[in-house]
């Protein structure tokens, strides 16, 4: 057995199939990934890792199969799974992974390929478990997929937690301890016990309030953008493989960024924090639906239209349009009255929490700092934007200071 000191957990005790793939290189290499990827550019101290967080993973998902009774091979797959979860994140993270998996077909947690051959599929076959099925767990297939990854995973326990810890910002704070010792499978589903309505709320509150304040900060959002632009040049240049740069770690990437003459100056820009500002900073009601279901090719092509209009290099126009607005945690299940209800279906925090989700919901334009005003305006003509005017004030440079945020 081995017991690590965690920064969230205190004590967090590793022993059978965690311990034995806890050295393997794929799990290794989590140390050199940032958790929240560019995040650090605005929380300094925001600098934990992916390899952290799996422990804490690890950690919860021991207390929630204790919990639930769950032992034998069924276990080892569960705790191996919780282990290796993030084993196919890209370097930084979220932040690259559509740029990754549009030339690989994978997404982080498509992991069959990493799991199917080597250390870890060495270690696996010496404690009898197979890789598919941990490969399924890692996706929430099944019925225990569930604990990995679904509404009321301890993956989602964890990191907001931590992520709330590190950079400094209390809102995601949760009860963990609550949370595990309260899950329940009923008729194949994970589920809170009777009376815990406000203790599915908690996590839905704790990511709403932490999506503006850390995971779309508008610093956050523009240099992962930028930091996407860069990958994506680097790819086209052949300097590395999609597959080569999917193993890479941060560092990796950042060197791989600085050697090669078409990235060199994004590289420069996110090594000084010489990030582009915001052209424009527009809200749900205010952009055409076609635009904010845009695949990757129309955005491109929107890039161009308006970095012409802008008389500008389009490399140096970034249009960044999120998903729409969702929370999966409001359809956590949770018993009430003897019934397994939907949360959205007991709590009136999820009306109001979506709505808000709404109102937070951005698109943005970035553009180097002298050219912000003309790429506003462009933008406002090429995706037929009716701003008001907070966000034409914005788009004018009045958030400069804030860009130091």
């Amino acid at each position: 057995m081995v017991t690590i000191k965690d920064s969230v957990h205190d004590h967090i005790a590793i022993e059978g199939i965690a311990a034995d793939l806890l050295d393997t290189p794929a799990v290794q290499r989590l140390r050199r990934l940032r958790q929240l990827g560019t995040v650090g550019l605005v929380y300094p101290s925001a600098n934990h890792t992916r390899f952290e967080h799996s422990l804490g993973v690890y950690h919860l998902a021991r207390a929630a199969l204790d919990r639930l009774g769950i032992a034998g091979r069924r276990r080892k797959r569960l705790e191996a799974a919780a282990i290796l979860h993030d084993v196919g994140h890209t370097p930084f993270s979220h932040n690259i992974e559509s740029v990754v998996a549009r030339r690989t077909g994978r997404m982080h947690d498509e992991v069959d390929d990493l799991l199917g051959e080597g250390e870890i599929a060495r270690i696996l076959a010496l404690h009898d478990v197979d890789p598919a099925a941990v490969t399924d767990l890692i996706a929430g297939d099944g019925e225990f997929g569930q604990l990995v990854s679904g509404e009321l995973d301890v993956d989602r326990m964890d990191y907001l937690v931590r992520d709330a810890h590190h950079t400094g910002v209390p809102y995601g704070t949760i009860d963990t301890g609550r949370l595990v010792r309260e899950l329940r499978f009923v008729d194949g589903e994970l589920v809170l016990a009777e009376g815990n309505v406000q203790t599915a709320e908690s996590l839905l509150v704790a990511r709403s309030l932490m999506n503006p304040v850390v995971y779309n900060h508008h610093v956050a959002r523009i240099s992962k953008a930028m930091l996407r632009r860069g990958t994506e040049k680097l790819l086209a240049a052949g300097e590395v493989t999609a597959e080569e740069l999917r193993r890479m770690d941060d560092a990796d990437l950042l060197v791989c960024l600085r050697s090669t003459a078409e990235t060199a100056e994004t590289a420069r820009r996110l090594d000084t924090r010489s990030l582009f500002k915001r052209a424009v900073w527009a809200e749900l009601r205010d952009v055409p639906a076609a635009v904010v279901d845009a695949d990757h090719g129309t955005v491109r092509e929107y890039e161009r239209e308006i970095a012409t209009r802008a008389e500008l290099d389009p490399d140096t126009v970034v249009l960044d349009v999120p998903p729409r607005p969702r929370m999966e945690e409001s359809t956590s299940r949770v018993v009430v009255n003897g019934e397994v209800r939907s949360l959205q279906s007991q709590s009136t925090l999820v009306s109001a929490l979506r709505r808000a989700n709404e109102e937070q919901w951005r698109l943005g334009v970035y553009a180097p700092e002298g050219a912000a005003d003309r790429v506003g305006r462009a933008t406002e003509e090429v995706l037929g934007l009716d701003l008001d005017a907070l966000v034409v004030d914005v788009r004018r440079g009045i958030n400069a200071t804030l860009d130091d945020f």
